[in-house]
């Protein structure tokens, strides 16, 4: 009976309370709170690729093969961790060629084989990523197929700018409670919106790109991120 009296009075405290914060926020404002940061990136990702041809499978495959590992030790030369380089994708066709039959008809006939090897590699020293690339050209890649830029820890630039959403957000509603003459009670909600990041990208690139041992030109530009917090408040008048 005693326990059944305890449960009894914890819901009515419950329910008088949820009854004092609906009464507090009877009258409401919502607004938006926003913040915005431009970062510089601090790595670079590349991935470059070999597409090499064949009269058997093998010979295109070992191809490919070859001039990739010359780029994945080129990126071991230059630092680049073993855990920021890894293989992207690895490809092996049928090759065709157009022939034209007597009388005029045109047909494919097979052709031999067509590999690629493509291989990604993170860079955190991006005044090297010039380098890599015109390396990553001499040891036979013929392919680049772009370079994006990232932040290794967005999540802690995530927190930054919605805690910073959060105060424009309550700064946006004292102004507004008090261009009506109200004054701004407690916060009855509270949603986040994400900031992920907008990563700034290079165009995929052709090979070869630049004159024989020229440094391959890349700007890493700025990432830009966002935060939207969307709060009500009580008002009173």
């Amino acid at each position: 009976m005693r326990a059944v009296l305890v449960g009894a009075i914890l819901v009515s405290a419950l329910a008088a309370t949820a009854r004092a914060d609906d009464a507090a926020c009877r009258h409401q404002i919502s607004v938006v709170g926003r913040a915005a940061e431009a970062r510089a990136p601090d790595f670079a990702e590349v991935t470059v690729g070999i597409e090499a041809r064949g009269a058997t499978a093998a010979a295109a495959l070992d191809a490919a093969s070859k001039a990739v590992a010359g780029v994945s030790a080129q990126a071991r030369a230059l630092g680049v961790p073993p855990a920021d380089v890894g293989t992207a994708a690895v490809t092996l066709q049928t090759a065709t060629r157009s022939v034209t039959r007597p009388g005029g008809a045109s047909a494919e006939e097979p052709d031999g084989y067509r590999a690629s090897n493509l291989v990604s590699v993170r860079l955190s020293d991006m005044g090297r990523l010039g380098d890599l690339l015109r390396q990553a050209l001499d040891a036979g890649a013929n392919r680049i197929d772009g370079v994006s830029f990232g932040l290794r820890d967005p999540d802690r630039t995530e927190s930054t700018l919605q805690t910073a959403a959060a105060r424009d957000a309550r700064t946006r509603a004292e102004a507004m409670a008090e261009a009506v003459g109200a004054k701004l009670g407690p916060l009855c909600a509270l949603s986040t919106a994400g900031a992920a990041p907008t990563p700034m990208m290079a165009r995929a690139l052709p090979a070869p790109m630049a004159a024989k041992g020229r440094r391959v030109p890349i700007e890493a530009g700025t990432i830009e991120m966002s935060a939207e917090v969307s709060a009500t408040f009580a008002v009173t008048p």
